[in-house]
């Protein structure tokens, strides 16, 4: 079992190695695109990187975001991993309701416009469809790794998997351009398949060699009944929907202008595909800063923290300074109104913050 500076040192561990590896994946991307737009239309890349992929990210973010917090959140009355297990499971159906409900939008031409060349674009759905769906079988994983802080097999799978996707990307486009809008939805299908197939291998080997987790085999994680318990924890039920809730604001309040675009249909798909890349560029440091730490450190506090707990008492028993809590709300506040200064000021936060706590960078 983890001490809380064990947990922080695991979380500050996994900001670091996520900030890596979205460099990483960003440099890859940018370098695809240079490659693939020699090949390709502006209007091609539109559609898949704005339409498709709004697609795709909504369907995993509204999926597998509450239910996640609410599998990681530590209750007073503990974990009953049976029950954990079920309710991860719940993604999938979500994620299957949600593909059918999305689908029915995106292929209607009196809702939404339908690009030019329209060959390809329903296959497209479909494989976008798909590959949410592969992705949301490894939650019961993701979520037995989080919650024992394994930060690196989440780093190591999603470089990976992207890695693999880039070169796969690259290789429909060039050997096989006139597939169009298909050869790009293969690939990200194939970036769902690689990232599937890693976790699945990963805790096969490692659910069998080490007995510090509450599992010894892949099929003790499918959804079961226990007689005398329920199916589902009510608590977490009621906690998943309330985290549902928020990631449906936070979603409007992330994509909220690639929606207004495509259902208004604003630019063109050429236009689009524009968008998208300056997007991206603009994106990149609270990509490389903030996501990191958010995630991270989300799964830290999940960890720590019992819910039902005075907040003032419980974050004293984690050894988290208030005052420093604080700071970082000040930070994200200017950040999100514009002040520049702000990344030089959390950039000393943290190294602060990590000093106080004697953070070692050698236990890494």
């Amino acid at each position: 079992m983890l001490s809380d500076n064990d947990k922080l040192n695991e979380a500050a561990k996994g900001a670091f190695y996520t900030s890596l590896s979205q460099a990483l994946i960003r440099l890859t991307t940018f370098a695809l695109n240079a490659i693939i737009l020699r090949f390709i239309s502006l209007e091609l890349l539109g559609v898949v990187n704005m339409r498709l992929m709004l697609l795709y990210n909504t369907v995993l973010f509204l999926s597998r975001e509450p239910i996640r917090k609410a599998c990681l959140s530590r209750l007073s009355k503990g974990r009953n991993w049976t029950l954990v297990f079920n309710l991860s499971w719940m993604s999938v159906l979500i994620g299957l309701l949600c593909c059918i409900l999305l689908s029915v939008l995106w292929l209607s031409p009196s809702i939404m416009d339908q690009p030019s060349d329209s060959s390809g674009y329903a296959v497209g759905v479909l494989l976008f469809c798909i590959g949410a769906l592969v992705e949301l079988l490894t939650e019961p994983l993701v979520v037995l790794g989080q919650a024992h802080q394994y930060v690196t097999i989440k780093v190591l799978v999603e470089s990976a998997s992207q890695l693999c996707k880039c070169i796969f990307t690259v290789v429909m486009v060039v050997w096989f351009p006139q597939w169009g809008i298909v050869a790009l939805s293969a690939a990200n299908l194939s970036y769902s398949v690689i990232y599937f197939l890693l976790y699945y291998v990963y805790f096969n080997y490692h659910l069998s060699n080490h007995e510090d987790l509450p599992v010894r085999r892949l099929r003790d994680v499918l959804p079961k009944t226990v007689p005398g318990q329920p199916l589902l924890d009510v608590e977490l039920l009621t906690l998943a929907w309330s985290f549902f809730k928020q990631s449906l604001l936070k979603q409007l309040l992330t994509d909220g202008e690639r929606y207004i675009i495509t259902y208004f249909s604003f630019l063109t798909f050429a236009k689009q595909g524009v968008y998208d890349a300056i997007n991206n560029l603009g994106s990149l440091v609270p990509r490389f800063i903030f996501q990191p730490i958010e995630e991270n450190f989300n799964v830290y506090f999940a960890n720590s923290l019992y819910r039902g707990n005075i907040i003032c008492y419980a974050l004293g028993t984690s050894q988290v300074n208030c005052r420093d809590i604080g700071y970082v709300a000040q930070a994200g506040f200017h950040s999100s109104i514009g002040d520049t200064h702000v990344w030089v000021f959390l950039f000393f936060l943290i190294i602060r913050y990590l000093w106080q706590h004697s953070f070692d960078p050698g236990r890494w």
